[in-house]
């Protein structure tokens, strides 16, 4: 797979389109920031403001879009990591049974640690995504230091 910067020219680029579609390359079409095409990235880094954010996304209305997203990852080859930044003390998938929801003084149903994490490594089993934690002062380090060991040859 590879991206197609949308400001290309629908019906001028035809010949590399067959190439493509002879050689199974699939295109996304994005805006890039320069250039016309580049190689989708073999990671990427989804920051969520707080467990609440996660679990709507999960195992709430967001839930088919949040799936998508992470079978589009899977798809074209890219390692998703989900960076849930949070004040609960929560820094690893094994301990978001602890996590109590505020939202339960208002819905005895909705979603509460020990499902969120079962919905957790479901997914990760699935889709391959990971599930990173932090406080959100540490979010910028954290996101600096995953890119960096991806992009200094380190990473998977």
């Amino acid at each position: 797979m590879i991206i197609e910067d949308t400001r290309q020219k629908a019906g001028k680029h035809d010949l590399k389109h067959q190439y493509f579609e002879e050689n199974n390359i699939e295109i996304l079409r994005c805006k890039l920031p320069f250039g016309d095409y580049a190689p989708v990235p073999s990671i990427s880094i989804d920051t969520k403001e707080n467990m609440d954010e996660i679990a709507g996304n999960i195992c709430g209305s967001e839930h088919k879009r949040f799936i998508a997203e992470c079978k589009a990852a899977k798809e074209a080859g890219c390692k998703l990591i989900i960076l849930v930044e949070n004040r609960n003390g929560i820094t690893d998938v094994s301990q978001v049974h602890t996590w109590l929801n505020p939202r339960v003084i208002y819905s005895r149903k909705c979603v509460q640690g020990d499902r969120l994490q079962k919905a957790m490594e479901t997914i990760t089993e699935r889709y391959g995504v990971q599930f990173m934690f932090c406080t959100p002062e540490d979010a910028g380090r954290t996101i600096t230091e995953i890119l960096r060991h991806e992009y200094d040859g380190c990473g998977n």
